[in-house]
């Protein structure tokens, strides 16, 4: 089994792709060893090596956030790990473990479902799949006063260049195509 492996636009995280699918639909986010612990075989082992600090699944990805050691002294551990469990066959996801990493309930008036379903098909065709080539995942949050609250994950959650892009691609993007997005936030 052969890994690859990118870098990101967040030095702190490294996209793993090993060449199988991961998660079918969706994506799943760990922050901690006691999130991963039930949801995740994969993340919990991922977990265990000291400096991994989160994990998160794409389709065919996973990136991996550190911190303190170098990716030298980690890369060699993660990708074993990695290797280990595809090679082992057992599931990346336990049963019922799907909704690791959920956000709360979307919010937003109903009046504005018009517009709030253009920004989420906007955020899908466009903002999403070019987030999912730097390893990580936004996902609509909710709308409020012409303010877009989008939830980052992945790389891009604590990426040094996560607010350009938010406000200069993504803010940019929305106001282009709907007038009445003002501001676009990270929750």
């Amino acid at each position: 089994m052969f890994i690859q492996t990118e870098a990101t636009p967040n030095p702190a995280t490294l996209k793993f792709l090993p060449g199988k699918v991961v998660m079918q639909d969706g994506t799943a986010e760990f922050r901690s060893e006691d999130e991963a612990a039930s949801a995740s075989p994969l993340a919990a082992k991922l977990f265990s090596i000291p400096g991994v600090t989160g994990v998160f699944y794409g389709y065919d990805f996973i990136t991996v956030t550190k911190d303190g050691p170098d990716w030298q002294h980690l890369k060699p551990a993660i990708l074993g790990a990695i290797m280990e469990h595809f090679m082992s066959g057992a599931p990346v996801m336990n049963a019922g473990g799907n909704e690791a990493g959920m956000t709360d309930e979307e919010f937003f008036d109903e009046a504005d479902g018009t517009v709030v379903a253009t920004i989420k098909e906007l955020l899908e065709t466009r903002v999403r799949p070019a987030v999912a080539q730097d390893g990580g995942d936004i996902t609509f949050r909710g709308f409020k006063d012409g303010k877009v609250y989008l939830y980052m994950k992945g790389a891009c959650a604590g990426c040094p260049s996560s607010t350009a892009t938010l406000k200069h691609g993504i803010q940019n993007l929305l106001r282009h195509f709907v007038p009445e997005v003002r501001e676009v936030e990270a929750v």
